[in-house]
């Protein structure tokens, strides 16, 4: 049975598109970051020990690392969980090896949450683990040294918020930060970023910094530990990449590298006793979705455990993430050697590309029995189930990709991962893509354009918004032309500076011209895919709103 059909000869599939992989171009650090991709976040502190509880009795209300503050406990009565914080079954062997059968890359652990007790060997408070505890060791130390020994890079979580220097207790945890705390934040910043050895990334939390304090911050980490990836929780745009929201995943993909932090139960990140632990199957598929969608949209993955007050990792944790490890060694290509590309997600799931390979992954096997992916102009060679030799049948007519899914059937543990082979590197046109005559003037309305998303903050976590970086078009012309471009619409900012671009040639134009004037000329040729953006020039950060509402791009002949 012929179980292909390849039809990619009408006209519009004859030309060569753009690239669909998705390879931004940074430098260092934020390159070796992003090459980290998935890792594992570790919320371990005195609060552990309570598990959630006070006396036996669940508190029910805020994540349960932040117990002292749900339950308004004195610092006395926090503190005597100290005495009874033996850590003996805290074995940093045994976590890394977990971490790398997960297929993680680099671990994470909180080296002070809002608490303020430390977890790493201080000289600024004794309030920390090795002068306050049993345990009466390092456990920032022990585990990276041990993240060293199998090949996993380290990075620290450091809460802004510390109740033991005085912060009050704020449930939205935007506590600005006096000026006589400043020395004991850049002393711990100081002794972190020179005890540990190389540090990938620096997981700031919460509180509302000044600007000159979160350069002040920053400034000590990039001193001494140039190498080291900082997020965007220092604060007032600061990052080196974006933190979203607690298991946020955004609907886009966003143009500046980014980060979801993910944990197993969106309830908490700190141990709790009384947590429900249910439905195995159900959270891993629901985690292995997260991850791929994240994959998928280019950001990275961190995925948190909270250990139990001994340092024990929670079974059903472990668990899960052991089957997470499992699906991935099957499908590593497809999701931890993989990119993002410009398809975007699809009504039934993912896509990303790896060399000349392309994968669709399935969170559900549409009722229709067929899945389609339209933009595809590269050659299809073959389409199978992932990590099998199960050839499905497939149609490629017109850029339009159909594979009949009628012989698969659901895997309750994680999505269906088809890998379609290609026999050049992935090309396509974009949905958004529309044909000139090239003769009349064509009007390109909003709804054509392919927007760039970011997100903002100003100076806090409840700040944070989505942002319009760059708006985009595709066009394609059926004859040799040059060629204007008519803006129209508003912009906020009349003093500020844009770049337009047309296929790599930019023009600046100050925002009270760029709607006045006629911009170019520009030459063009004939069934090429054109790409025409507008963005800021110099913004003062990456993410920056562009604060321009376009209506139409209008495009018109000079011949």
């Amino acid at each position: 049975m012929d179980m292909k059909v390849q039809k990619n000869q009408p006209e519009l599939w004859e030309f060569s598109g753009m690239p669909g992989e998705i390879s931004e171009q940074t430098s260092e650090p934020i390159a070796g970051w992003k090459d980290l991709q998935y890792g594992m976040f570790i919320h371990w502190g005195l609060f552990s020990k309570f598990g959630g509880e006070v006396d036996g009795n669940p508190v029910e209300k805020g994540y349960s690392e932040q117990i002292q503050m749900w339950a308004n406990l004195s610092e006395t009565d926090y503190l005597q969980a100290a005495k009874v914080f033996y850590g003996d079954a805290f074995d940093p062997e045994a976590i890394c090896t977990l971490a790398k059968n997960a297929g993680m890359s680099y671990i994470v652990i909180t080296s002070k949450h809002h608490d303020g007790f430390c977890m790493f060997d201080t000289e600024t408070t004794d309030y920390n683990i090795v002068k306050q505890t049993p345990f009466g060791k390092d456990s920032l130390k022990l585990l990276s040294e041990e993240c060293k020994r199998q090949g996993l890079k380290f990075g620290v979580y450091f809460s802004l918020v510390d109740w033991h220097q005085g912060h009050i207790f704020d449930e939205n945890n935007n506590n600005s930060i006096p000026i006589e705390m400043e020395p004991v934040i850049e002393r711990q910043l100081h002794e972190l970023m020179t005890n540990y050895g190389a540090i990938v990334e620096v997981w700031f939390d919460m509180g509302k910094p000044t600007l000159i304090q979160s350069e002040k911050f920053k400034k000590i980490v990039m001193d001494l530990q140039p190498n080291a990836a900082v997020n965007s929780r220092i604060w007032n745009n600061l990052g080196d990449f974006r933190t979203l929201g607690d298991n946020q995943i955004p609907k886009y993909t966003l143009d500046n590298p980014w980060q979801t932090p993910a944990s197993i139960y969106h309830e908490t990140w700190g141990y709790r006793n009384w947590q429900a632990r249910e439905d195995m199957t159900g959270k891993v598929k629901n985690l292995i979705k997260g991850l791929t969608s994240v994959r998928a949209r280019g950001g990275n993955y961190l995925l948190n455990i909270g250990p139990k007050g001994d340092g024990s990792i929670v079974l059903f944790e472990k668990v899960v993430l052991q089957e997470i490890g499992n699906w991935l060694k099957q499908h590593k290509q497809a999701v931890l050697d993989a990119s993002p590309t410009r398809f975007g997600g699809q009504s039934w799931g993912e896509v990303t590309v790896y060399q000349n390979q392309l994968f669709l992954h399935l969170f559900d096997i549409p009722s229709i029995g067929k899945i389609t992916l339209n933009g595809l102009i590269s050659s299809v060679q073959d389409v199978c189930i992932d990590g099998t030799n199960n050839h499905l049948e497939w149609t490629h007519e017109n850029g339009l990709l159909e594979v009949n899914c009628n012989r698969l059937t659901s895997d309750d543990m994680a999505p269906t991962v088809l890998r379609v082979s290609l026999a050049e590197e992935l090309r396509i046109i974009p949905e958004q893509a529309v044909m000139w005559d090239g003769e009349k003037p064509l009007a390109v309305r909003s709804n054509c354009f392919d927007t760039g998303y970011g997100f903002s903050d100003e100076g806090c976590y409840t700040s944070l918004n989505q942002t319009v970086i760059r708006q985009t078009i595709y066009f394609i012309s059926k004859v040799d032309r040059e060629i204007t471009f008519n803006l129209q619409g508003e912009i906020q900012d009349q003093k500020e500076t844009f770049v337009i671009t047309l296929n790599g040639e930019e023009q600046l134009f100050i925002g009270e011209r760029l709607l006045q004037n006629e911009i170019g000329p520009f030459s063009i040729k004939a069934n090429e895919l054109n790409i025409f953006s507008v963005a800021l020039a110099e913004p003062s950060y990456k993410e920056k709103d562009i604060h321009m509402a376009l209506d139409v791009i209008e495009i018109n002949s000079r011949s």
